[in-house]
């Protein structure tokens, strides 16, 4: 029985994230912080167990090209006063502020296997993604940066600010993991015309709320964090593209 359960998917999970997690405190890497790798693998395998290797696959996908955006035009954030605490060097906060909603969604699906899981999951991701390529190229090559409220001219780095070119860029970001996910679905997308569709519009609005909340929520609510932020506009991503998914018959 033991035999059967290391062999499984919980239990290459397991095995799989135990070997990076040491790998990664071994070697120098400046992506995670140390408490950062360890919440890591947690989140690797309760990924890994519930969705398999394609929700690996995304959320690795995440991880490599928003630690990529964040070293853009490091120095010039840096003398600003405008880059990533730690040179984007993520702890435990940023990892759960990230995913938690996409491990919930992994979690979901291995309690009550349903399509519409993994079409939860790929939006969180999809906006989360949009959300970090959009800032990050934003305060690296943004001409101009406005509020997303009043479109008032605000310095880059400005919580709410936006700009033409990390717009552009964010929805790019956003188009691009759905379309991953929606490459690597398999029985979960089902050749579904309407799935890609969903899965970018729900990581676009979402990431388009999420700069509300910095204007909006954030000064007047002492609780609320960027990493609280992050947390709802995933959350709101994956409920937006799951409502949308149930009503047009995605899964059924």
């Amino acid at each position: 029985m033991g035999q059967v359960w290391l062999l499984s998917q919980w239990g290459v999970a397991l095995w799989l994230n135990l070997a990076l997690v040491a790998l990664a405190l071994l070697i120098p890497q400046r992506a995670l912080t140390r408490a950062g790798v360890l919440h890591a693998g947690l989140l690797g395998l309760l990924v890994w167990g519930g969705l398999g290797w394609r929700g690996y696959l995304v959320v690795a996908a995440y991880f490599l090209v928003g630690t990529a955006v964040t070293r853009l035009g490091i120095r010039r954030k840096q003398a600003q006063g405008i880059a990533e605490k730690r040179e984007g060097a993520r702890g435990p906060e940023n990892v759960w502020g990230s995913a938690l909603t996409g491990a919930a969604c992994a979690v979901g699906y291995a309690l009550f296997a349903h399509p519409l899981w993994w079409l939860g999951y790929s939006a969180s991701f999809a906006a989360k993604l949009a959300d970090t390529v959009s800032s990050e190229v934003g305060k690296a090559y943004g001409r101009q940066t406005f509020l997303i409220t009043t479109f008032q001219p605000v310095p880059a780095g400005t919580e709410g600010a936006v700009s033409l070119e990390g717009s552009l860029a964010g929805m790019a970001a956003a188009v691009g993991m759905a379309t991953l996910a929606w490459g690597i679905g398999g029985e979960w997308v089902r050749g579904d015309p309407f799935w890609l569709s969903i899965c970018c519009l729900g990581g676009i609005l979402a990431t388009l709320a999420e700069s509300w909340m910095g204007v909006v929520l954030q000064p007047r609510l002492a609780w609320m964090s960027n990493e609280v932020v992050n947390g709802i506009q995933t959350t709101l991503a994956a409920l937006l593209a799951v409502g949308l998914g149930a009503l047009l018959g995605i899964g059924s």
